[in-house]
């Protein structure tokens, strides 16, 4: 048992390093809105990462395997972030840049819920996660024996670590918030929108042309692994 939990541990922290739309969201949240909004926007992208699992667990491989490779899923998900990344964009460029504007107010129970709800639906349309998910599930699953405690365990602790990694994270940028002008938040918004836009191309072109996008990210871990043997 123990063996697991330690194979689980750097899975985690892995998880919780992954550049994506997610991880920059996440950060915004912390430093803008505060360690509860980030949170909650934490518990959402955890929930969908649960759903996935289960997913990924109870379905059949043939199927999960077509599934996640069917291009029609990365480019509809691809499509909602660049749109979501878009319309984020233009209300920021609309917004007069005054400090009532970016004022840290008083969230209500029922915005908490709306943030986590949005932390789940931007963790939950990229497909990617899914082939994860069942990639590890392929990979551990006979090394655990299939066994449900074992796998709950193995599972559990990915999903804890992440969390514990995310806590750590928001309670750093939240140091930021003292620093933040309307200016800065304004910017910082900005730079994220546009990095959700370019992870939503990054999507569908994995759905128009996956052999190209695999054969760049390839040739990239490849330079990226002889730079740190040279070093």
């Amino acid at each position: 048992m123990l063996e697991d939990i330690f194979t689980a541990i750097p899975l985690g922290v892995f998880l919780s390093f992954m550049l994506g739309p997610v991880f920059f969201v996440l950060i915004e949240t912390a430093a803008i809105k505060g360690f509860r909004a980030a949170l909650s926007f934490d518990i959402g992208v955890l929930i969908a990462d649960a759903v996935f699992l289960c997913i990924a667990y109870f379905g059949t491989n043939p199927l999960l395997n077509r599934l996640k490779d069917d291009p029609a899923l990365y480019i509809f998900g691809g499509t909602v972030l660049v749109t979501y990344g878009i319309i984020t964009f233009i209300k920021i460029k609309r917004t007069t840049l005054t400090p009532s504007t970016f004022e840290f107010q008083k969230l209500k129970n029922s915005d908490y819920a709306q943030i986590a709800v949005k932390g789940f639906l931007l963790n939950f349309i990229n497909i990617g996660v899914l082939g994860f998910w069942l990639g590890l599930i392929i990979i551990f699953g006979p090394v655990l024996e299939m066994q449900p405690v074992r796998l709950g365990t193995f599972f559990s602790t990915i999903l804890l670590t992440y969390l514990t990694i995310d806590i750590i994270k928001i309670l750093l940028a939240k140091k930021l918030k003292n620093k933040l002008t309307p200016r800065r938040i304004a910017v910082s918004k900005k730079v994220i929108s546009i990095l959700i836009i370019i992870f939503g191309f990054i999507l569908i072109l994995r759905g128009l042309v996956p052999d190209q996008v695999s054969k760049i990210e390839k040739q990239m871990e490849e330079s990226i692994n002889l730079d740190q043997q040279q070093t």
